[in-house]
Order: C-alpha cells, then structure tokens, then sequence
C-alpha cells in the first residue's frame, strides 16, 4: 500500500486535492468541479495501472467470513470498519479496471444529465431556480431594498443597535422576496454600511450583521438551497427507506404504516419556515444585546421624521392589533363551529370505500422493529387497533356507484350541513376589514364615516350570505345578491388605502410583501407546487419593478394595478363559476363567467408585456435576463459537473468507503453528528453549490436512511450550508461585502465581525437539534 494507506483512500484525498486544487486555480468553479474529476480520475487510473493502488477488501470466500453470515449477520452490514479482524484480500481499486469504469462513467453521466438536466422528472422542480432567480433580481433591480432600509432604519433606529435591528428586518423580508444572498449582501453594504460607520457603529456589528443578514435567503423560503436539496433529498429518502424495508423484510418496500416515503420541495418550505424565523431572531436579539453592553459601539440614532400621523399607543394596539386580531380569531372560532365553512353541494356519484388499514400486521420481527423505530410504538398499536376494528366489521366495505336515490339523499344532507356563512364570504370580509382597520390606525384623526361606511357594507355583506344565500343559489344569483355591499366596503376601503398609500411604512412594504403572500401562500397553504408559485412569484416582481418605473418617471402605473385586479377577478371566477364549456350541456352563466375570466386573463397578459417593455425600454430588462441566465447556467453546469466527480468517486469505490465507515457506528445519532461536523467544516472551502451535490449524494443513503424525520435532516443539512456563506476564508458573503465596503473597513473587520454570526448559526443548529419540532409543526398543521 503506498504510504501504509488503501487504495481507496488515497483515491479520496487525490479527487479532494484536485477539486480543491480546481477552486484556487481561478477557473470558473463550474467548470473547476467537472475537470478536477477527469484529472482526478487520469491520475487514479494511471496508479492502479501501475499496481501502485492496493484496496484492502474483507476475502468473501474465507472461513471466518462464512461463519460470520451463518451466524445471522447481513452481508451488507460487514465492513472492514466493523469486522477488521476479518482476512482481507488485496485488489485494485478497479476492479475491472479503469477501461470498463471510464465506458460505464460516459454511459452514467450521459442517462444522468438527461434524467436531471433535461428531461427527466425533476426538470420541472428545477425550473422554479431559474423563476425564483429572475424574481430575486427583478426585485433587486426595482430598488425594494432601498426604500425598505431607509423606512426601517426609521422604526429601528431610535432603539439601541436599531440600525442593526433594521438591518435584521430588512435582510429577512428581502430573503423571503429574493432569496439572492450576493445582491442583499451588496445592496446593504452599499446603503446601510456607510451610514452605521458615520453613525459611530463598530466596524465588526456592522459588517457581521450585514453579511449574516444578507445569508438568511438560504433558510427563509423561497430559497434556491431548499429547491435544489430538495429534489436530491427527495429522490435519496425514497431509495434509502425502500432499501432499508428490503433489508428489514418488509413487502410494501415504500410504506411504512401507511406514509409513503416521499418528501417534496412545497414541505421543505413549510419545514424552514419557523428556523428562518428563528435564526433572524437570535441575529436581531444578538444585535441589541450588543448594544445595552456597548452602548457606544452601536448608538441610538434618529434617522428623521416619518410621514405618517403621530398616533397613541391605544389606538395603535386597538387598530393594528386588537381589531385585525378579533377579526381572524373570530373567523378561526367559527369556523370550528361550522358557522363558517364549505357551502359546496358537490356529491361524488360513489360511495366511499371503507377505512382501509394503515399497515398488514402480519409481518416479520425485523419489518415491525424497523416499522416502530421509525414512526414509534404508538402508531403501532395504532395500526394494529384499525386492523382489529376492520376484521370485526367483516373487512373493508368496497366503494359502489350510488342509485338517484342516494345521490339525491346525499345533496340534501350535504346542503343540510352547509355552514351560513362560505368560506369565500368570510375570506372577502377578512381581507376588506383589515384593510379598514389598518387605513384607521394609520390615520385616526381624519374623517371616519367613510371606513364606517365600508364597516357597514361588510356587515350587511354577512347578513345577507346568512339569509339569503343558500348552498342552492346559483353563481350569478349570489353576485347579484352581494355586488351592493361590496361596492360600499369597497367604497370604505378606497379611502383606506389612500390613507395607507401615504404611510411610508406601509407604502414600502405593502406591495412586495403581497407578492410575498401569493408565492409562498399558494406553496405553503399545499395549493401548488413551487414551480408555478415561482412563475407567479416572477411575473408579480416583473410587474412591480415595471410600476416603480412608471411612477419614479412620472407616469401613470394605473395599467398595471388593473392587471393585478385582473388576476384576481379571473381567480375569484374560476372558484365561484363552472367555467367547463367543453361539456355536452353548458349554461348561458358558464359561457358568460368564462368569457368573463378569459378577458381578465388577457388584460393580466397585457399588463405583464407591458411591464416588459416598459422595463425593457428603461434598459432594465436586459441586465435581468442576462444576469438570470448567468446564475442559472452556473448552477446547471455546476450540477453536471458536479455529477461527473461524483462518478469517479463511485468508480473506485470511494462512495460505499465512506458509507461503509458511517455504518459502522451503532448510532444513529453520532452518524449524523459526524456528517453535520464534515459539513460545516468543508463550509470552509467549499460552496453550499459543491457540498450538495457532491458530498451530500454520497452520505444521503446514510443519513435518510435511518428513523430520522427527512425533514428535519434536509432544513439541518440547509441551515449548516448557509455557514459556508460566513466562515473564512471562502465565505461568498464575505467576498460580496469586501469589495463594497469602504477602505476603513478592513478584511480583518469582516472576519471578526462574522464570528459570532456564525455561533449563531450553530446556536441555531443546536436549537433545532433539541426542538425537532420547530421544524415539522408547520408541515404537520399545512394541508397534505
């Protein structure tokens, strides 16, 4: 063995060093990653040639080896890590040579690059990379950042460390409507830095608050680290738990008690919601901590005098609390209470099918340990109870096609059962009446008959759906019923939002914050999958750049808000009308709602392209595009080449090395400790890019296939990836504040200034390590 190494390590440490080798040489990293595996493999290939390579593998075929598997012992589980007492056998690391592997490695990543690059089922996943990109950026270039820094460096600024704060607030409202960690890096540094030095901060909170900040679009959903992690955690869960229920004699290879083994990107996003959060928390606290300690190291400092109305701590409880808090806890409450729900009088023309059992109790010893281990003994006896209630109804009740009779007995009680108020209803008047409530707390001294106007009509708006409105009034009876109480809440509310368009906060966050809704509610609330959340998420930020344009030159933006309420007119018909007009019958109110809606959705058309050529010909449009097809073609090509260094890794036998010696821990806990520990320190030198789609595919059959929440696993791996931004001395962050920040700020400033950043991140991981809750609660409570 050369050096007294096997083989297979040595293999190892000549891919890492040519990798690493690859990143300082200058080239682009995409295309560093993909010729640090060809050299990598040429030099492998050319020492096994020389015999210079020896692999030391467990001899199958001796004595001890056969008493080993006699004894009960899985041959899967024997490694040199566990059994190095065994006889080994010496061979090359190819072991049918370098020839066969290379022929096999063009094959792989040819199938590969078209399963996951091109056509396979993924593609559609990864489309919403490029959407969120041209998101980020579009909003980037439409100067939301400015506007929110200078407003909330208002709100913040007369507390202690508020600039820090603000930087807090803004650096996580920019993550959840960009997600693009170099632009709010830079965006910040440029604006916000300059001012906390003039304003006598420490060069260290200063730099450390802004580039932790600008990290948070890796966690805070959208984020591209998720989408990316997501579709490899995906595909490496379902392939480990299916090799784990093989190996556990289980026949149903991908349920466990009857939950499928999937994981999907829309439940990351659920999963990272409350850890975000979390993590710009402890920033914030941190921050002021910092200043009560040092109160001259990050001063209170009066940014000037806002615009909006001084209003009373009362009326600010009353009306931007109390009210908003009464009128959704009230809604929440009644709905519990069936006064407000689903007025649907659809019946399926089939009776339901029995409760079928969540799990055969006949199974082996090791497919029921493994069955506990993974969901716990109560959902266990839990299975067993519903198989017992099942067997003692006489088995499952098949699904029938049901006579007029029962479909019509089954109308009436569906309509018997409906709630007074709909669920539409009641959303309108949640949504109008925080409206009013907001444009009176910003404005309390002004004229209120009008908001009471608007108060009026939204009553009356609810009496009439309670006596009126029936689950058998047609679509357009109902229109007619309401169209007059909305008109006069939306009368109210014209005057409130005027009122609010004056209030700087409210007219800075306002909008984007909308957009924020739209994308992650539609993916949160389990309405759509992230790509088209991303494509609607893209062509609002086209449309909001488009109107800061037109009203930063003086133009009228009124083309795109009738736009905005196309969209939402044309979503209001498809839920309220049948707009199916391929039907053999269709009614004159189908074709009129669908004719309606299809004018919305042109106009909303209209409205995007305008949006474009306004943006195109201010020469914003151009830069966007190009800088979305430079980002999105670095990580396509970092993908491919990322694909092809993982072959050559598997080639030799590096990856199942590495797995082997993970395996060898009884532990499951010290296994993932030790991958969390390999990660966070290969942070250091490597992007989050290169660690997940070289690294975390060798160590995924490990780590998701285990009793652990795929989950929480996934939002641990993205929390301890987004430190790669913050630790020297290739933290891209830190890059992206160097080389805008002043001359005074020195690198040492930076560095000093991450440190305790990044003990905050592993405050963080430790936290959610203790609290795995954190992470599955809002998935539990989401709708599937």
């Amino acid at each position: 063995m050369l050096f007294g190494l096997d083989g297979v390590e040595i293999g190892l440490i000549i891919v890492f060093l040519c990798l690493f080798g690859g990143i300082l040489s200058g080239f682009p990293v995409a295309f560093a990653i993909g010729g640090a595996g060809i050299i990598s493999f040429g030099i492998i290939a050319a020492l096994d040639s020389a015999g210079l390579l020896v692999h030391q593998a467990i001899d199958t075929g001796s004595e001890a080896y056969r008493q080993l598997v006699n004894s009960g012992v899985r041959p899967d589980t024997i490694s040199i890590f566990r059994y190095p007492e065994l006889p080994r056998a010496a061979e090359h690391v190819f072991a049918q040579g370098w020839e066969v592997a290379m022929d096999r490695n063009v094959s792989f990543i040819v199938n590969r690059i078209n399963e996951r690059v091109l056509a396979g089922a993924s593609i559609e996943t990864l489309l919403a990379v490029l959407m969120f990109v041209l998101m980020g950026i579009t909003l980037e270039r439409s100067k939301i950042a400015n506007d929110l820094l200078t407003t909330m460096a208002r709100v913040f600024g007369p507390l202690p460390g508020g600039l820090a704060v603000s930087i807090v607030v803004v650096g996580a409202f920019l993550a959840a409507s960009t997600g693009i960690v170099g632009a709010t890096v830079v965006t910040m540094g440029l604006l916000a830095l300059p001012t906390m030095l003039r304003n006598n901060y420490s060069p260290e909170l200063a730099t450390g608050v802004i580039a932790a900040s600008g990290t948070l679009g890796q966690i805070i959903p959208p984020s591209i680290v998720i989408v990316l992690l997501g579709t490899l955690a995906g595909d490496l869960y379902s392939t480990a738990q299916e090799t784990r229920a093989m190996e556990a004699g289980c026949s149903d290879a991908l349920t466990y008690l009857g939950e499928p083994a999937v994981v999907s990107v829309g439940t990351l996003f659920q999963a990272a919601l409350l850890p975000g959060i979390l993590l710009a928390i402890l920033y914030a606290v941190y921050a002021f901590g910092y200043a009560l300690l040092n109160p001259h190291k990050a001063p209170a400092v009066q940014m000037g005098a806002a615009s909006e109305e001084p209003i009373t701590r009362a009326e600010g409880l009353t009306w931007f609390l109390g009210v908003p808090a009464a009128l959704i806890v009230g809604v929440v409450l009644m709905s519990s209470f069936n006064i407000v729900g689903s007025q649907s009088t659809i019946v399926s023309a089939f009776s339901d099918a029995g409760q079928t059992a969540s799990l055969r109790t006949t199974v082996g010893a090791d497919c029921k340990a493994a069955m506990i281990d993974l969901h716990g003994q109560e959902a266990w006896d839990t299975a067993v109870a519903e198989q017992a209630a099942i067997d003692a109804a006489g088995g499952v009740e098949e699904a029938h096609k049901l006579t007029d009779e029962e479909l019509a007995a089954a109308r009436e009680a569906k309509i018997a059962n409906a709630a007074p108020i709909g669920s539409g209803i009641a959303t309108i008047i949640v949504l109008l009446g925080l409206t009013l409530a907001v444009g009176r707390g910003v404005a309390p001294s002004r004229d209120g008959k009008p908001l009471i106007l608007g108060a009026i009509g939204l009553l009356v708006l609810a009496l009439v759906d309670i006596l009126f409105i029936k689950p058998t009034t047609s679509a357009s009876a109902t229109v007619v019923l309401i169209i007059l109480p909305i008109a006069l809440a939306l009368y109210g509310c014209k005057t409130a939002a005027a009122r609010c368009a004056r209030n700087d906060l409210i007219r800075v966050v306002f909008p984007p914050l909308v957009l924020i809704v739209a994308v992650l509610g539609s993916i949160l609330g389990g309405i759509t999958n992230p790509t088209p959340a991303a494509a609607l998420g893209a062509g609002g930020a086209i449309m909001l750049a488009a109107y800061r344009r037109l009203k930063d030159e003086g133009q009228s933006g009124m083309v795109i808000i009738y736009a905005t309420f196309a969209v939402a007119l044309a979503i209001l018909t498809g839920i309220n009308f049948d707009l199916r007009i391929n039907q053999e019958v269709v009614t004159a109110e189908s074709y009129a709602a669908f004719f309606f809606a299809y004018g919305c959705y042109l106009y909303a058309l209209f409205g995007l392209l305008y949006g474009c050529w306004v943006l195109f010909c201010g020469g914003v449009l151009t830069p966007i595009v190009r800088e979305t097809a430079k980002v999105t073609s670095m990580v396509f090509t970092i993908l491919i080449g990322s694909q092809l260094l993982n072959l050559v890794v598997i080639s030799f036998g590096g990856e199942h090395y590495i797995q082997d010696f993970l395996k060898s821990f009884d532990s499951e806990m010290k296994v993932f400790l030790i991958v969390m520990l390999v990660l966070f320190i290969l942070g250091f030198v490597l992007d989050f890019l290169e660690i997940i789609y070289i690294v975390i595919p060798i160590v995924g059959p490990v780590i998701y296939g285990g009793s652990f929440d795929p989950k929480w696993v996934t939002i641990m791996v993205a929390v301890n990836l987004q430190t790669s931004f913050l630790t020297p001395p290739f933290g891209f962050a830190l890059f992206y504040l160097r080389g805008v920040a002043p001359k005074e700020v020195t690198t040492g400033h930076i560095y000093r200034g991450v440190v305790p950043f990044v003990l905050i991140q592993v405050l963080g991981l430790a936290i959610l390590w203790l609290f795995p809750s954190i992470v599955t609660i809002v998935p539990a409570l989401m709708p599937s």
